[in-house]
């Protein structure tokens, strides 16, 4: 028998459990020539499938209706027909929110859970951390001794990308949304500065306080006035890199925003948006990286975890509503 999660219908504005369906497939399961049968051990949650979830044009293909939804799994082979994979072996990468599946193992990487728990394939050692460093560095380029803001600072990119701006030598200021994550960025990835902009006022004037000698980079995760207040503060030559735009996902209408040209113009500043997979080619380069610092105790990671299967798109929603803490994974 395998569980799926289906998108049922497309999202106006907040998604919400009534654009997922759940079916149940009596029949058994089995590889054939080539395949590999895999069961699902922990599924991420990310907030770009929402993007996914419209019929809009993107980066990647929307999903289909009555077809499942998929996002990075860690799977447990249990039958291999594949030369490449034997049964026990764990994996990660893009499948379908299923239970159990049969692929053929084409894109997907074993790993290792000796070195690393194997949530941690799907948050720091997997596209999370890949994004928070090829991100940093490939767009932000970080000068030892800058000023380095990051929104969304409390969530699985953002949390890495402030430890390995420290690492680096930068000034770290993060913004978060509660006291808690203001102070688990302060006390637990060492950032120096944090804002909780659900209490602050003016963000534009925290901002100042928190980077007195202004914004050298920006690691944008959510958009909006938050961003418009970051923007007031960059200094001459800022990079301002676009990972995301949380804040404005769910909106039915174009947002009202400050116009951005100004700043840039005035500052000779950049401002580049990516995903990335623009940057494949880096990945093993990267995750070497980042295994290193995990290693030596110079990265850390904090996850919430949400037990169950059926638990899964209540996981996602909650991604905007900001109940995470780091990396948002499932486990099955």
């Amino acid at each position: 028998m395998t569980k799926s999660i289906l998108l049922k219908s497309r999202p106006e504005g907040t998604p919400s459990v009534s654009n997922f369906e759940f079916v149940t497939d009596e029949k058994s399961l089995s590889a054939g020539s080539g395949e590999i049968l895999v069961e699902a051990a922990y599924v991420s949650v990310d907030p770009y499938l929402r993007g996914r979830m419209s019929d809009a044009k993107s980066y990647i293909e929307p999903f289909e209706i009555g077809k499942p939804i998929h996002s990075g799994v860690v799977a447990k082979v249990i039958a291999s027909n594949n030369d490449a994979f034997k049964e026990g072996d764990y994996v990660s990468g893009m499948l379908d929110w299923a239970t159990a599946q049969v692929h053929t193992g084409e894109g997907l990487l074993k790993v290792d859970p000796s070195k690393a728990s194997l949530s941690a394939y799907l948050g720091i050692l997997g596209m999370t951390g890949l994004t928070a460093f090829l991100g940093l560095h490939e767009i932000g380029k970080p000068v030892a001794g800058e000023t380095l803001v990051v929104s969304g600072a409390a969530g699985a990119v953002g949390s890495v990308v402030g430890q390995i701006g420290k690492i680096l030598g930068l000034r770290v200021v993060g913004i978060a949304g509660t006291d808690e994550k203001v102070a688990m960025l302060k006390d637990k990835f060492g950032f120096d500065a944090a804002i909780n902009y659900n209490t602050t006022d003016d963000m534009a004037a925290a901002i100042k306080t928190a980077a007195p000698d202004g914004v050298d980079v920006y690691f944008d995760n959510v958009g909006g006035p938050i961003s418009d207040a970051v923007l007031v503060n960059i200094n001459r030559f800022a990079r301002m890199i676009i990972c995301g735009a949380i804040s404005v996902y769910n909106n039915t209408e174009i947002p009202m925003s400050m116009s951005v040209q100004p700043f840039l113009v005035k500052n000779s500043a950049l401002m580049q948006g990516f995903i990335v997979s623009n940057y494949a080619e880096k990945f093993p380069e990267a995750m070497k990286q980042l295994a290193t610092w995990l290693s030596e105790g110079k990265l850390t990671y904090t996850e919430t975890v949400v037990e169950g299967f059926e638990n899964i798109p209540t996981a996602f929603l909650d991604l905007f509503e900001g109940k995470n803490k780091g990396k948002m994974v499932v486990k099955i």
